[in-house]
């Protein structure tokens, strides 16, 4: 709902604004009159007429650009000066996304959301909950000589990440545990020791972290969502493959939080059923080792 605001009010919020715009970009009268293209007088009646008329369309964007701010504020139709492009560019990040583990700039993004809920959709399982073996046997072929290197450093910040103070929802679709579990799709070719013991890991950790760390699983053939992290209400970031894209205003932040909480509502499996979910589905793969369910 827009706000009314008094013909009078928004006269006065104008010279207010535009003095103060003048000021904090040291513009004298007479250097914003050769800018705009008008007399020194316009300028000067603009400060301090008493009236409620405002200057033309024309008038207010010309001074607007001048002194870098938005016309919306200068007519109080917004509270960020700043222009709309300015806002896109310090709301919109792309960065590139190397095919690493944690690399600084996602571990950056969970400093400084520390205490907050991180909300996360990941592009296959949590790495923060991965097994060292299945590491490697993801991300060796890419890592090349320097793999052992880049894993021991990022287990590091695993570690940090999963002993910080902030509570972690995690969805995901049912396909991608039951591909994992099984071998297929993602996960062809992956050993069925290291798919155990990754199961006996995400077991141990779903249930001691627990409720801190909550996992659910949704039904990807009646929801959607692409990979996604919503650190608190700071940012939302997503994996774009090579890219991530970093969302810093709200209104996106709030849109991309109710889309995850509906992955969570009407999630398929809760992060109470996951553990019975994934102890089934270990025997069903190794019957003779599997847990007393």
């Amino acid at each position: 709902m827009t706000l009314k605001i008094d013909k009078r009010l928004r006269a006065a919020q104008f010279r207010t604004r535009l003095a103060r715009a003048m000021q904090d970009s040291a513009t004298s009268q007479s250097a914003l009159a050769r800018q705009v293209g008008v007399d020194r007088s316009t300028i000067s009646q603009l400060l301090t007429d008493d009236g409620a008329r405002l200057p033309n369309a024309h008038v207010v964007g010309a001074c607007a650009a001048a002194l870098g701010v938005s016309a919306d504020w200068l007519l109080s139709l917004s509270d960020r000066p700043e222009s709309a492009a300015e806002l896109l560019a310090g709301s919109l990040s792309v960065t590139e996304a190397p095919r690493a583990l944690v690399d600084e700039r996602i571990f950056d993004w969970h400093q400084e959301a520390a205490g907050y809920k991180i909300r996360y959709v990941p592009a296959t399982l949590p790495d923060m909950l991965k097994t060292r073996a299945l590491l490697e046997w993801e991300y060796a072929p890419h890592l090349g000589r320097t793999a052992d290197q880049a894993i021991g450093a990022s287990e590091d910040r695993l570690t940090w990440m999963r002993s910080a103070q902030s509570d972690y929802e995690i969805a995901m679709p049912l396909f991608e545990i039951h591909s994992f579990v099984h071998g297929t799709g993602y996960y062809q070719g992956l050993p069925l020791d290291i798919r155990l013991e990754q199961i006996d890991r995400l077991l141990t950790l779903s249930e001691q972290l627990y409720p801190r760390l909550r996992i659910y699983l949704f039904d990807a053939k009646r929801l959607y969502a692409a990979p996604i992290t919503v650190f608190g209400p700071l940012l939302c970031v997503f994996y774009a493959g090579g890219h991530y894209m970093a969302f810093r205003d709200r209104d996106r932040i709030e849109t991309f939080t109710r889309h995850f909480d509906t992955l969570v509502r009407e999630a398929d499996l809760t992060a109470r059923n996951f553990p019975t979910h994934l102890r089934h589905l270990r025997a069903s793969i190794a019957p003779e080792n599997a847990p007393d369910i």
